[in-house]
């Protein structure tokens, strides 16, 4: 069409008329994208410069998938040593009952004093297997074969003499059978078992079936295939270099079970000792505090973990704000720039029209 000549009036308003369309596509595109920015064309300054923010902004986005398993985890760590914690708690509440009870079993036999001597045998119980020997003299009282008993040192804690209005009483200080053997002439129907203390013996029995409910507890406090009470470490990167993360593990990397607090399986005999319960007491006194240590360091780490997932999600809405800023248009200045083009086009229009009346008067002459 480059043979067609125009006019210079309306060469003039065809191409304002072009530009108005160009410039109401260029804005119809954005009010229908939102953006001001579609393409490397449009500003590639603001273009490469947006695609960089969002990328970064896209890779913290798959870190914080990774911190909100680490924070599940640590939850599950804490909901296993708080549930550690009790059990220990029964463990020692277990043990003070035992420690308490003093429901030992005795018997008491008819004495008769006489000229003869003979001796009295204690084995089983807290005695053992090695019988122990109390001698009786001739013509002795029952306060003296007390004497004699409460004053053997081998018997000392394991039996227990007393006089049961003339009767000789005998108490077996220990959780398992005591039998004894009488060949002494000075007493009378002394001998047989006394049976051992059920109460004691029922709550070692307590403390070890806790015992192997604390281990459960402790293999059952995973998340997502790691557990920290396990010893399992968990790696977790805060940022989208690998420059900044954290490595979370119980201490020395030991399972937190029974075995490692120092809670150690109970023979029934433990109970025959107060001295003994004792030690089992302070021993679970220090898995106590070991335990709270821990929950503490996990606490620690739990805190750092939430802080930084805050700050990542705060660090993305940033990111992805100042990428908005260089690529998104205004709608409300896009709506009135297109009614503002829409009404110049009207008016080119116009001005179009009236400049092609000049060459219309040509015409006039024609005819």
């Amino acid at each position: 069409m480059s043979d067609i000549t125009i006019s210079r009036g309306v060469r003039s308003n065809l191409l304002a008329l072009q530009n108005i369309a160009a410039g109401r596509e260029t804005i119809q595109s954005r009010l229908a994208s939102g953006k001001k920015v579609n393409s490397a064309l449009d500003n590639p300054t603001n273009f490469f410069t947006a695609s960089s923010l969002n990328s970064r902004g896209n890779d913290l986005g798959a870190l914080l998938d990774s911190m909100s398993n680490g924070i599940k985890t640590l939850e599950a760590a804490d909901n296993g040593l708080k549930s550690i914690t009790k059990t220990v708690e029964s463990l020692q509440s277990t043990i003070r009952q035992a420690r308490q009870d003093k429901s030992w079993q005795g018997e008491s036999y008819a004495f008769t004093a006489t000229s003869g001597t003979g001796d009295i045998v204690f084995t089983g119980g807290a005695v053992g297997t090695t019988a122990v020997t109390v001698a009786v003299s001739a013509n002795a009282s029952v306060d003296d074969v007390v004497a004699s008993i409460n004053g053997n040192s081998s018997l000392t804690s394991k039996v227990r003499a007393s006089n049961d209005n003339g009767k000789l009483r005998i108490e077996n200080l220990s959780t398992s059978d005591l039998t004894v053997t009488d060949t002494a002439v000075a007493t009378t129907g002394t001998g047989g078992t006394i049976g051992g203390n059920t109460v004691r013996a029922d709550l070692i029995e307590q403390f070890n079936d806790l015992r192997q409910q604390l281990d459960r507890t402790s293999e059952d406090a995973s998340f997502n295939g790691i557990n920290l009470l396990r010893g399992d470490a968990l790696a977790i990167t805060f940022n989208e270099t690998g420059s900044s993360s954290i490595t979370i593990q119980s201490k020395d990397a030991e399972a937190i079970n029974a075995t490692n607090l120092g809670i150690d399986t109970q023979a029934t005999s433990v109970a025959d000792s107060d001295a003994d319960l004792d030690a089992v007491l302070t021993d679970l006194s220090t898995a106590l505090g070991s335990l709270r240590s821990q929950s503490s360091a996990f606490g620690s780490n739990l805190s750092v973990v939430q802080n930084r997932q805050d700050f990542t999600k705060s660090m993305i809405n940033t990111l992805r704000g100042g990428a908005d800023n260089l690529t998104l248009a205004d709608q409300n200045e896009e709506g009135a720039n297109l009614l503002a083009l829409n009404t110049r086009a009207q008016l080119a229009t116009s001005a179009l029209s009236f400049a092609s009346q000049g060459d219309q008067q040509v015409l006039q002459f024609l005819r």
